[in-house]
């Protein structure tokens, strides 16, 4: 991936975080939420690249310069960012099951769509043969919901608290 593709895509997730900021109305917490939410999730994305690439069970080709780097790291933290108000809307609607129920759409999801566009942009990301690779990257998906919605939690508080949370009858 070049820095010119990486910027790009970083702009798209930035435009589709501010579309799910708006639809999910977003406080100003929600919204610091999923920006911490998303920064740890990145860092933990970027780690499981790391260690995958370490066992051999993919590759992701880039430059590996400090610059680059934090650029990478931006883009993914950034990518993440639009997961968390829906999750804390989920959270907040249905519980810690429509927490379950995501997590596990996007565990299912996750491999699919990365060996999709490994094979359209092999040049992006190689994959080994083999199901380690395929379950280490659907355990790394759910990670980083997981993850994710944690932090955001704890910057914004349990969903259930919000006020513009149901009632229970």
């Amino acid at each position: 991936m070049t820095t010119q593709q990486l910027i790009l895509y970083t702009c798209g997730y930035l435009i589709a975080l501010v579309a799910v900021i708006y639809f999910t109305r977003a406080t100003a917490r929600r919204v610091l939420g999923a920006m911490a939410g998303g920064a740890a999730a990145g860092l933990f994305g970027v780690g499981a690249i790391a260690l995958c690439e370490s066992l051999g069970w993919w590759w992701v080709p880039y430059a590996s310069t400090p610059s680059f780097l934090a650029l990478f790291y931006l883009g993914a933290s950034i990518s993440l960012m639009p997961i968390y108000p829906v999750t804390w809307r989920l959270a907040r609607r249905f519980g810690w099951r429509g927490l379950a129920v995501f997590t596990g759409i996007v565990t299912l999801i996750g491999a699919p769509r990365d060996y999709f566009i490994a094979a359209m942009f092999p040049k992006w990301m190689v994959f080994a043969p083999g199901v380690a690779p395929i379950l280490a990257d659907s355990a790394t998906y759910a990670g980083i919901v997981i993850v994710g919605h944690a932090v955001m939690r704890l910057v914004a508080g349990p969903a259930r608290a919000d006020r513009l949370a149901r009632l229970s009858r």
